[in-house]
């Protein structure tokens, strides 16, 4: 109580406790980045999902990790609806259409993947760390965490007790985003997690007559102008786009072609090389 996040001047010495929570054994991950949002409905998701697919394009052992445990989608997009299971070694993931993607969600361990999840805080939280605790990953060289949206009590989980190799956050560009990129993009900064750079989803809309591309909300600039200040890279601009929002409602993300959101994959593949 009362914290003013001033390590200077404290007795308390908690910026020098190790937080994170120990990797499962039989588990191997190269590289571990969240994707973020400072609010709900940006499209967080989608992006994650579409990250992990271009990845395994490339060749890559890809995981998802689904924080989201309230408001878990990750299944859906992957079109997986069976429950994980589980042996002596742990919880195993399941894998979707390609072969390199593992994916856990909370779905996968509900006996009705329809049935809500009515937890507080403190279990949900456990929820997540079990998730990277006793999941058996294999061998991956990245892992995508598919965060809650906001900074509240399970984004801090997460930032605490996983070892976070870089952060995507992902937007929408109304005038508002100033503000919402600024506080996700602070909280990062106080955990000392990295910002690969932004995504703005819902960037703008092609008209399917002309080809004449509208910007939806505004001039489009006011990402650009927060990112400026913060000195984080733009590293995508994704126009809403209704196949790609079909392909998720009917679990075949891995079919997704979005060209707009290869210089985003370029930025986790350079934390490989």
């Amino acid at each position: 109580m009362g914290c003013n996040h001033d390590c200077g001047s404290c007795s308390q010495k908690c910026g020098e406790q190790d937080l994170r929570a120990k990797l499962n054994q039989y588990s191997d991950i190269k590289k571990v980045i969240a994707v973020s949002s400072g609010k709900g409905g940006v499209g967080k998701s989608s992006v994650t999902a579409m990250l992990a697919v271009m990845m395994a394009r490339r060749g890559y052992k890809v995981g998802v990790l689904d924080a989201d445990i309230t408001g878990p989608s990750i299944p859906k997009a992957f079109g997986i609806h069976q429950r994980a299971q589980a042996n002596e070694l742990g919880i195993l993931p399941r894998e979707g259409h390609m072969d390199n993607i593992k994916v856990m969600s909370i779905n996968l361990l509900l006996e009705d993947e329809n049935q809500p999840v009515v937890w507080r805080g403190p279990v949900v939280a456990g929820a997540v760390t079990q998730f990277w605790t006793d999941v058996v990953w294999g061998q991956l060289d990245v892992l995508f965490i598919d965060m809650p949206p906001g900074t509240g009590d399970i984004p801090l989980t997460v930032y605490q007790s996983i070892p976070l190799d870089g952060n995507v956050i992902v937007t929408t560009p109304q005038s508002l985003v100033q503000m919402v990129v600024g506080k996700a993009h602070k909280m990062a900064d106080m955990l000392n997690v990295p910002v690969l750079g932004f995504v703005e989803n819902m960037s703008s809309i092609k008209c399917p007559d002309c080809g004449k591309v509208i910007p939806l909300f505004g001039d489009g600039q006011a990402l650009e102008k927060a990112a400026a200040e913060m000195g984080v890279p733009v590293l995508a601009k994704l126009p809403m786009d209704a196949g790609i929002a079909a392909l998720c409602d009917s679990g075949e993300i891995e079919r997704v072609v979005c060209e707009e959101l290869t210089p985003a994959v370029d930025a986790v593949e350079a934390l490989l090389k």
